[in-house]
C-alpha cells in the first residue's frame, strides 16, 4: 500500500527537522573542534572559546537538540493523530 499524501508529508518535515538537527550537530562537535585554536583568542567568561565550547557549549547545544527534536515531533505527531482521527470519524 503506498503512502498517503499526509504521510509523506509527515515523512518530509521528520526528514528536514533531522537534517537541520544533525547538522547543527555537526557544526558543534567538530568545526568548533577544528577552528579551536583560532576560537581561543576569543575569551568567554574568562575561559578560551575554543576550551568553553568543548566543555561546557557543545554540551548545553546537544541537550537543546533533544529538547527541540522532542517538542516539534510531539506536536507533529499530534497534529497528523488529530488529522487522521477526523479523516477516520468522517469515514464512519
Amino acid at each position: 500500500m503506498p503512502p498517503s499524501p499526509e504521510q509523506r508529508q509527515y515523512w518530509r518535515r521528520t526528514m528536514r527537522l533531522t537534517v537541520v538537527l544533525l547538522a547543527v550537530w555537526f557544526v558543534f562537535t567538530f568545526v568548533t573542534s577544528s577552528f579551536a585554536r583560532e576560537l581561543n583568542a576569543v575569551s568567554f567568561f574568562g575561559f578560551p572559546l575554543g576550551f568553553y565550547m568543548s566543555a561546557q557549549g557543545s554540551v548545553i547545544v546537544y541537550v537543546l537538540i533533544i529538547w527541540i527534536y522532542a517538542k516539534y515531533m510531539n506536536r507533529l505527531d499530534q497534529r497528523y493523530r488529530q488529522k487522521r482521527q477526523g479523516a477516520e470519524g468522517r469515514r464512519l
